[in-house]
């Protein structure tokens, strides 16, 4: 079950990089040579319905620990469902990408802002 505990950990360390990597770019920009990958890989499981392989690997953990899985995802086991909001309804759904849009369209376009005004000081000089 340690094992199980440890991939939750993970998955849940990937998931709140993919919200909060473009922030964290504007402090250290090498973070989008990670954030990038990840953000797009979590975006196409989410979109595409793929199962992830993280959760895959935690209930294959948790099956051969004998305890219990879980059936909505990662993120309804662990957060929407908790707080009362059932994964499935289509105002999670939507909570669920503005939460993921917002932060990286303010983090990438602060990046991409700071790159116009660094390519014009550039061709000024």
């Amino acid at each position: 079950m340690v094992l199980a505990g440890a991939v939750a950990v993970l998955h849940g360390a990937a998931v709140l990089f993919m919200l909060t990597g473009s922030l964290i770019a504007l402090r250290w920009s090498r973070a989008l040579w990670l954030h990038v990958p990840v953000s797009v890989a979590i975006l196409g499981l989410y979109l595409t319905g793929s199962d992830c392989p993280l959760t895959s690997l935690e209930l294959a953990l948790r099956e051969r620990a004998g305890a219990p899985g879980y059936h909505g995802g990662f993120i309804g086991h662990y957060v929407t469902e908790p707080l009362g909001f059932p994964i499935g309804a289509t105002s999670t759904q939507v909570g669920i990408y503005v939460l993921a849009f917002l932060p990286n369209v303010f983090g990438y376009g602060v990046l991409a802002a700071r790159e116009i005004r660094r390519r014009g000081l550039d061709r000024a000089q």
